[in-house]
């Protein structure tokens, strides 16, 4: 009776647990499906190239609002930057030119694995990402992130206009999630090495 009675309660937990787990890592899900990233990455990690990655940066803001005017969703956004992807590349080419650099530059349109990054006072969960990917020369070096949409690249964005409280807190106050954080990255880890979906 006394095993029954434990097995019972373990039970109990288990389902509580596995309830809760189920519901955040939905919310996470939501999340990653809700963003496009921009990732920039240098040739290398030398302080010339990292450099240039930052003027590719800031030239790339500056730029975004004509890039991307009119823009209202997320796939908006996705579309714009497809159809910007020359573009785009010729003003980061053009920085680098201006700069007494060669390097190559490549522009795509990307699902990628990102970990927990902060930004600002935001804290973006660990998992899989669409980004804009910038890359310069062999892009072996140190990259740059931000999100492009919502457009939180912007210090004036406010992530509450886009996000519904419960994803507001996650991304201001990480450290209160951070094992059902760890749990559903290595989760999603386990999913992606087996294959299921």
């Amino acid at each position: 009776m006394k095993n029954l009675q434990t097995a019972m309660c373990l039970g109990l937990i288990l389902a509580i647990f596995f309830g809760s787990f189920s519901g955040f890592a939905k919310k996470l899900e939501n999340l990653q499906h809700d963003v496009l990233r921009l990732h920039i990455l240098a040739n290398s990690d030398s302080e010339y190239d990292q450099n240039l990655k930052l003027k590719v940066r800031d030239r790339l803001l500056e730029e975004s609002e004509n890039l991307f005017q009119g823009c209202k969703t997320l796939e908006d956004m996705k579309k714009r930057a497809s159809e910007q992807t020359d573009t785009i590349r010729m003003i980061a080419k053009s920085v680098l030119e201006e700069n007494g650099c060669q390097a190559d530059v490549a522009v795509q349109l990307a699902q990628m694995k990102f970990d927990t990054r902060q930004y600002d006072e935001l804290t973006m969960p660990a998992g899989y990402y669409d980004a804009l990917r910038i890359l310069i020369g062999k892009a072996e070096g140190h990259n740059w992130w931000c999100v492009m949409y919502p457009p939180l690249c912007l210090p004036v964005a406010e992530p509450e206009i886009y996000f519904d409280t419960d994803t507001v807190e996650i991304l201001e106050n990480p450290q209160k999630y951070e094992v059902k954080l760890k749990c559903v990255e290595l989760w999603e880890d386990l999913k992606n090495k087996t294959g299921k979906s």
